[in-house]
């Protein structure tokens, strides 16, 4: 095994507490345990809450309101987690002991597939095509099956580009995988969080090798309760539970407890339809502001999200613009490179309005100074 850095987290870890205007996050402006506490109806109460081990897979309570998500769900598909990472962890960590070997559908979140990479595991990577409006090809997911991969890892809405698998491209992976005898890894954390489209489907129960992971940190805009969950067969769940006694043990006491008031469903339906109502006005700020910059980007407007994957129109890396950015303007980007895609930043927008308009104006600055720059450059 050997380790392999995770460029992005590395990356906002360092800076996100250091500047002014953080765009590098995904997820809609946290919630206060106050702003909670109204969407409850005031029922928030935490005073009787023992703060000792708690039920290492997560309450009973709370595993029934997350399997009340899903149909035909029940308590014994959920291992709660410390967040979605650590149910995207042992959700790898079961299948690559298995199989040594998935597809990974591209661009996403590094997880996964820097995880491949120190595991020194074989991935095959699944293009999500730009100019057909980042859907997968699906003659390469054709072309990894055969090759052997037995695992295809699938963000739906993605990450970085905010879009949704259509519906015949779902259709498309749970025939292809069912006939190879594969298993879907569907990281769905950014379900829920849908600009002006239908619920995001999720795969589960699409067929019998899925399995699902989420959180509270997108959708919810709750990131700081660090409590996600994995859903799975119920034997495929025991054995995740099995393996998180070798991470984290179990969910914070307070996590759990909050996070049951969350999943109830009056408070749950208030919580995203808050995160829709960022989501939605947010977009529209952003691409008024894109509409007004001459050219100069190129995106599929998101489906869900509060981020938009754009390609410049500069000859900047997008690191150095990314730092650029950081250093001068006190303003934190995705830059593409961290998706394997140089000329592109992911651009978060679920900030309060006037920091995203300011944030917005800064980077509008930075590019104006890299154009003129390059524009009074002395050929050689």
């Amino acid at each position: 095994m050997r380790f392999t850095p995770f460029r992005m987290e590395r990356y906002q870890s360092t800076y996100e507490h250091r500047v002014r205007y953080n765009l590098s996050e995904s997820g809609v402006h946290p919630l206060t345990v106050d702003e909670l506490a109204e969407l409850a109806g005031g029922g928030v109460e935490l005073g009787s809450v023992r703060l000792g081990y708690g039920q290492s897979n997560g309450s009973d309570e709370l595993r029934a309101r997350i399997a009340a998500l899903y149909e035909g769900a029940d308590d014994t598909h959920v291992v709660a987690t410390i967040g979605g990472a650590e149910a995207n962890f042992v959700s790898f960590w079961h299948l690559f002991e298995r199989f040594g070997e998935g597809a990974v559908i591209v661009p996403t979140y590094g997880q996964v597939p820097g995880l491949l990479e120190a595991f020194e595991g074989r991935m095959h990577t699944v293009p999500l095509l730009e100019e057909e409006d980042w859907q997968p090809d699906l003659d390469a997911l054709e072309r990894a099956l055969e090759a052997g991969a037995r695992f295809v890892l699938v963000t739906n809405p993605n990450n970085p580009t905010g879009v949704c698998l259509s519906d015949e491209a779902m259709d498309a992976l749970v025939e292809a995988t069912e006939r190879h005898g594969a298993w879907i890894l569907a990281d769905e954390v950014y379900a829920g969080a849908e600009n002006e489209r239908d619920p995001t489907p999720s795969f589960w129960g699409r067929h019998d090798r899925v399995i699902v992971t989420n959180s509270l940190s997108k959708a919810y805009g709750l990131p700081g309760l660090r409590l996600g969950w994995a859903l799975a067969p119920s034997d495929v769940a025991a054995d995740l539970w099995a393996h998180t006694d070798y991470t984290t043990i179990a969910p914070a006491s307070l996590s759990d407890a909050l996070a049951c008031v969350v999943l109830e469903p009056t408070t749950r339906a208030r919580i995203m339809e808050r995160t829709r109502r960022i989501v939605r006005a947010n977009l529209g700020l952003l691409e008024d502001w894109m509409a007004a910059q001459e050219g100069r980007f190129r995106y599929k407007r998101p489906d869900a999200g509060a981020i938009c994957f754009a390609h410049y129109a500069l000859p900047v890396n997008s690191t150095e613009f990314a730092e650029k950015l950081r250093t001068e303007k006190d303003v934190l980007v995705v830059p593409g490179d961290h998706f394997g895609m140089d000329h592109y930043l992911r651009i978060g927008f679920g900030n309060p309005e006037d920091e995203l308009l300011e944030a917005l104006a800064l980077i509008r600055e930075a590019f104006d100074e890299v154009a003129e720059a390059h524009s009074t450059e002395v050929p050689p």
